[in-house]
């Protein structure tokens, strides 16, 4: 049986389930929350496993965190949900959708990709070496973090927002951190994006380098029906960057009529 993972709730209608990436936790989507629930939504938060309260999973897998996913779907009973993940948390939720389809009735990816990383596993091995260096040679997380968020944000990103971002990377747990990079190095499931019939929106940042408009473009290509946006003046952290642009899209796509494909 998988432990519930911890999450943080507001509102009441329709449910909105937000997954963070690998520097966050629920508070990443605390504007979010707010916006969502004030809106006529359920708005839920989860902290992934290992981050926050929420109990580490072993082993460490996409299959293991979709599966926590699932279980926290199901334990809502509000029936399908609009699953909206960003970075590492829009992997998880392209893994849910491509193991538990009927439990998504609508889909949110934010600076994501379907697949991580090169075939070439010294590739991989050299991307996880590069971003445990500080903390190998005795760095916190919080310092890690002073340095990486303001490398993630583009020129136009509000000071609040950035602030927020470091503070939730300052708070992950150092050895959840080096599980969820040994994790992210794993994914692919480019194959599976043809196979998504729900409606789905992608949300690039135009100054994001971990997930470049150019891989979101060709990504909403492959799904069928689904909506294209691109931030302007923003990177890595649409959500917190610039949430009234954010939430707004998030909003008029929520107000869709929802047409299958």
């Amino acid at each position: 049986m998988t432990a519930l993972p911890r999450f943080t709730t507001l509102g009441k209608g329709a449910t909105v389930l937000m997954l963070h990436g690998i520097g966050g936790g629920h508070l990443a989507f605390a504007p979010q929350v707010e916006t969502l629930a004030s809106s006529g939504y359920r708005a839920v938060a989860w902290d992934m496993p290992g981050y926050g309260h929420s109990a580490p999973i072993e082993p460490y897998t996409f299959k293991g965190l979709a599966q926590s996913c699932i279980t926290l779907i199901e334990a809502l009973q509000g029936g399908p949900v609009t699953l909206l993940g960003h970075s590492m948390g829009g992997m998880v939720a392209q893994e849910v959708v491509a193991r538990r389809p009927e439990l998504v009735s609508r889909l949110i990816l934010c600076g994501t990709s379907p697949s991580f990383g090169k075939p070439d596993g010294d590739w991989q091995r050299d991307f996880i070496a590069q971003r445990t260096a500080p903390l190998d040679a005795g760095k916190t997380m919080a310092e890690l973090a002073e340095v990486l968020v303001p490398q993630m944000v583009g020129p136009g990103s509000l000071p609040e927002g950035v602030k927020l971002a470091t503070h939730c990377m300052a708070q992950v747990n150092p050895s959840t951190y080096r599980r969820a990079l040994e994790c992210i190095v794993t994914f692919d499931r480019r194959a599976n994006l043809p196979l998504i019939h729900v409606p789905t929106l992608l949300l690039a940042g135009e100054h994001d380098r971990n997930a470049p408009p150019a891989v979101m473009k060709k990504m909403a290509a492959a799904i069928a029906g689904s909506t294209y946006l691109e931030m302007k003046g923003i990177g890595h952290l649409q959500n917190l960057e610039a949430p009234d642009e954010f939430d707004g899209a998030l909003l008029n796509f929520l107000a869709l009529p929802r047409v299958l494909h």
